[in-house]
């Protein structure tokens, strides 16, 4: 073990328990090898909500809601919580666990291609957690920068792919260089952009935080 990952798992170490039911969703998940956000990831999650107390929050990518569930721990009363989900089998579990949370009135779990439900979209939302399918970032950016608040806040998860994305494309297999491509062509343009400010973190996978220029 490398310095680097000893010091995420003393980081890890230090976190406190969140209440029981998102703890045991969340174990259901790591079982069934669904892809959720880092224990480090969900720390900076966590201060982030406490600090914007955004009202509207997007998600793009709800997977079996456990993301969704911990935002709403965080969120000031009366926020309300929009998440899109494509795949067909992770649905009603989301939907089953969003009902387990008795958060069915906060949340609303929109099924559907990402990109249809984002031009479907109007109003306008203050936070939005991207974390979908990563090759698709770069198509989702214009739709979500149109739905977000000037001012707003984009958080972007998995944006190192690994550590991976430092790699030349030629270094990594085959079948990964079109999001290895993706990716880079994303962060390229979250930090050139002249209506955007951007921070790019190497915690948990990679975590971009955008903010719109008001």
């Amino acid at each position: 073990m490398d310095r680097n990952e000893r010091i995420a798992v003393y980081l890890r170490s230090l976190e406190s328990p969140e209440n029981p039911l998102l703890e045991e969703i969340e174990q259901e998940a790591l079982a069934s090898y669904v892809p959720i956000i880092r224990k480090e990831t969900q720390s900076l999650l966590k201060t982030l909500l406490t600090m914007l107390r955004p009202a509207r929050v997007l998600e793009v990518g709800t997977a079996v809601g456990f993301s969704a569930l911990l935002m709403s721990e965080y969120l000031p009363e009366g926020a309300h919580i929009t998440t899109i989900e494509k795949y067909e089998k992770r649905i009603p579990i989301a939907r089953q666990n969003f009902r387990r949370a008795g958060k069915e009135e906060q949340i609303t779990l929109i099924e559907g291609d990402a990109m249809e439900v984002l031009r479907s979209l109007d109003g306008l939302f203050d936070f939005v957690f991207m974390d979908a399918a990563k090759g698709q970032y770069p198509h989702y950016l214009p739709e979500v920068l149109r739905l977000l608040t000037p001012g707003g806040v984009l958080m972007s998860d998995n944006v190192l792919q690994d550590g991976s994305l430092i790699e030349s494309r030629f270094a990594v297999e085959r079948r990964d260089r079109t999001i290895h491509s993706r990716m880079r062509e994303y962060l390229y343009e979250l930090k050139h952009r002249e209506d955007l400010m951007t921070s790019i973190l190497p915690l948990g996978d990679g975590v971009a935080l955008t903010v719109k220029k008001a």
